[in-house]
Order: C-alpha cells, then sequence, then structure tokens
C-alpha cells in the first residue's frame, strides 16, 4: 500500500509555490497597472480572508487599539512600503532577478537583529555568511558594469529596499509586538487591514478599469496577488506553524527565489547567466552559514517571531 505524503508537507510545498510565483505575477500584473494600484488591489483582496477568518477565531479586541502606532508601523514596513518596492523593482527587471534578490531578506533581518536586538550571534561564521550573502547581491547587480543599463540598477535597488524593509519589520516585530501577546492572526489582520486604507487613500484608481481587459494580468493581480499570494498564503503559513512548529515552517521561505528565477527562465522565458545562478546561490548559502552560526534558543526565538508577525505571504517571510 502506498503511503500518501501528509497533509502539512503538501501545504508546505503549495505555500512555497505560492511565495514564489508572486514575483510572475507581479511582473504579468504590471503590465496593464501600476506598481500603486498593484499593492492597493493585493492587500484589499488579501485582507478580506485574512478578516474572515480572523472573526472566526474571534481574535480582534478592542483594547488592541492602544497599539495602534505599532500596526501602523508593520503595515507600512511589510505590508504597503514592501509590496510596492517589490512592484516596482520588479517592473523594472527580469522576473528571475528579482526572485534571485529576494532571498536577501534574511541578511537585512540579521543586520537588524545584530544592531537593533543584540540578539544574534556575531561572530566569525555569522560575519562570513553576511558577507558571501551580500556578495552576492552585489555580483548580481554589478554596479562596476558599464553595459547595464539605469533601469536594472534602479530595480535592484527598489528590491534590496523592499527586501530590508520586510527584514527589519521582523526585528520591529520581536521587539514591539511579541512581547504583547496578541494573536499572531490578529496581528496579521490589522496589519493588512491599515495597509489597504494606505493603499486606498495614496493610490491611483485612474486606469485600474484596464485590468479587465486582460484575462491573464487580472487574474494575477486579483487571484494570484491578492487571494492566493497573500490571504491563501497567511493562513497556509498559520497552518503550518500549528502542525509542524515554527522552526520548521521558517525553512520554507528558501524555495521562493529560486520558484522566482525558474518561473521567470521557464515561463518567459528570461535567460540567466551563469554567474546569476552562482550569485544566487552565494546569497541562500551566506543564510544558511548564518543560520548555522546561532544558538538553537536564538533559532527557535527568531522563528516564533517570524510566525507571530508574518502576513506573507510577504512573500516571504523570514521572510521572509
Amino acid at each position: 500500500m502506498k503511503r500518501s505524503i501528509p497533509t502539512p508537507y503538501l501545504v508546505f510545498g503549495f505555500l512555497a509555490l505560492l511565495w514564489g510565483m508572486t514575483f510572475l505575477f507581479n511582473k504579468i500584473a504590471g503590465g496593464v497597472v501600476s506598481p500603486m494600484q498593484i499593492v492597493m488591489v493585493r492587500v484589499v483582496i488579501g485582507f478580506l480572508p485574512v478578516l474572515a477568518f480572523a472573526l472566526s477565531r474571534k481574535v480582534l479586541r478592542w483594547e488592541h487599539v492602544r497599539y495602534i502606532h505599532h500596526f501602523v508601523v508593520m503595515s507600512l514596513m511589510a505590508a504597503t512600503v514592501y509590496y510596492f518596492a517589490f512592484a516596482k523593482g520588479i517592473s523594472l527587471l527580469p522576473t528571475s532577478t528579482a526572485g534571485m534578490l529576494s532571498g536577501a531578506i534574511p541578511l537585512f533581518s540579521f543586520v537588524g537583529a545584530a544592531i537593533f536586538l543584540r540578539s544574534e550571534p556575531v561572530n566569525f561564521r555569522s560575519i562570513t555568511g553576511l558577507l558571501i550573502g551580500f556578495g552576492g547581491v552585489i555580483v548580481i547587480a554589478r554596479p562596476w558594469d558599464a553595459n547595464i543599463a539605469s533601469n536594472d540598477l534602479t530595480g535592484v535597488l527598489y528590491i534590496a529596499f523592499g527586501s530590508a524593509c520586510v527584514g527589519l519589520s521582523f526585528v520591529y516585530a520581536r521587539k514591539f509586538l511579541s512581547p504583547l501577546g496578541i494573536s499572531p492572526i490578529a496581528l496579521c489582520t490589522y496589519q493588512l487591514g491599515l495597509s489597504s486604507l494606505t493603499a486606498m487613500a495614496i493610490g491611483d484608481f485612474d486606469g485600474l478599469e484596464m485590468i479587465f481587459t486582460d484575462w491573464k494580468a487580472a487574474g494575477s493581480l486579483f487571484i494570484g496577488l491578492g487571494l492566493l499570494g497573500t490571504g491563501m498564503a497567511f493562513m497556509c503559513y498559520y497552518y503550518l506553524v500549528e502542525q509542524l512548529g515554527a522552526i520548521k515552517t521558517s525553512s520554507v521561505t528558501y524555495i521562493p527565489p529560486v520558484i522566482g528565477l525558474l518561473t521567470g527562465v521557464l515561463i518567459l522565458g528570461e535567460t540567466i547567466s551563469m554567474t546569476d545562478i552562482i550569485a544566487t546561490a552565494a546569497i541562500l548559502s551566506g543564510t544558511l552559514v548564518m543560520q548555522s552560526s546561532r544558538t538553537p534558543a536564538a533559532t527557535a526565538q527568531s522563528a516564533k517571531t517570524t510566525s507571530d508577525c508574518s502576513i506573507t505571504a510577504a512573500k516571504q517571510c523570514d521572510q521572509t
């Protein structure tokens, strides 16, 4: 009798696929609407199933309003600004390149935690991993190459900025939100709700209806990025934390950069060089080296914080 794959591991693979496919969905939707419009639709559509989930669990409390300033900061760092920076960067870069660069998110988390929390071990191994990882980012950017278009370098900076925002958001969450003991479902609901309000307040509705003239773009935005890549991804992540634990679940964040690279090459027909592949391996290897330098207690605390404060779907929690 054949043994079936346990459901949690099927969900694990599904979540990695969802997060990895967001690069492709961003690229397709970006051909019709602006990056800010992508963010606006993504957070609003993603917020609705998360809100329904939170209401069904009865975890939303009026007394949480006193912490709204923290929720606002998180909504900007881990949703509005992060999503915009990635949408803008992907519009300027090949999907595969953006996917490769997103692997740097844990590097920014480490730097922020080492500076502001003093909780990360700063030793030879962690510094080596950090240098290897950022070395990979620099190789992909190639600022010394005169043949690199200015759009490419600007796109790299946007992806790096978005990675820094979401990476540092985990540090902020660990310092200010984890001690509050608020349900992660509630945190993510407040975060996406505030992000939705912000995006609609500053977003541009002009031309948004054009998304319905292209079914691929509409599907990528409403279903791929909004419903699946944000709303469904959060619920999958929360399910995995309950079933597998935070530490095992956090390892899902290593897969999306690879999927982002593969979708760009196999679906969009983008070309990448061996140098880019080596640079991507350097980014992921650097992250693994940094993780191996941590004590079990530090790893457990970091993963717990990630599970408590993750929303994405971004995309990519360690994200990612």
